[in-house]
């Protein structure tokens, strides 16, 4: 069996486990130079948080094991089709690559699809779903977080 088939059965398992603790079928593992360094199974059921997805579960995971925000060099293997908030989070982290084994398809009869959510932001705002406005204000006293959080860096380095 490949190492990418045995990450992708671990990542089943863990949605299995997590199906016989009340959870939803999603299991994620964070891999690196060919070790698992993090898991992570959907906990939207304990925690109530919409964000608690198994991907960012693990994500969470390896980077507190790593110390570190960035996750490069990583792969993450999920047991469903990522999220786009889970893309995007990989994204944000700097994983080169994602394995699934379910896909949006697969998941579609049982309500366990994201297909719509990634047509919605397809869409340009005014089309979305979601209101989405831009609203330029900027406090007198501090006209620019953004160049105060640049002077911030600067004066730690």
């Amino acid at each position: 069996m490949s190492d990418e088939n045995r990450f992708l059965c671990e990542t089943i398992e863990l949605a299995r486990a997590n199906i016989a603790r009340g959870g939803r079928p999603f299991g994620a593992v964070v891999v690196k130079n060919g070790e698992v360094i993090a898991v992570g199974v959907n906990e939207i059921h304990s925690t109530n948080d919409p964000t608690a997805h198994a991907e960012l579960t693990a994500i969470r995971a390896a980077s507190r094991k790593l110390g570190s925000p960035s996750l490069e060099g990583c792969v993450v293997y999920a047991s469903g089709h990522p999220c786009p908030m889970c893309m995007a989070a990989m994204r944000m982290a700097g994983i080169g690559k994602v394995t699934y084994a379910y896909s949006n398809d697969d998941g579609a009869p049982y309500g366990l699809s994201t297909a719509s959510v990634y047509a919605d932001l397809a869409k340009p705002f005014a089309e979305q779903s979601m209101t989405i406005r831009y609203q330029p204000l900027r406090l007198e006293q501090h006209p620019d977080i953004y160049a105060d959080w640049k002077r911030s860096q600067d004066t730690r380095g």
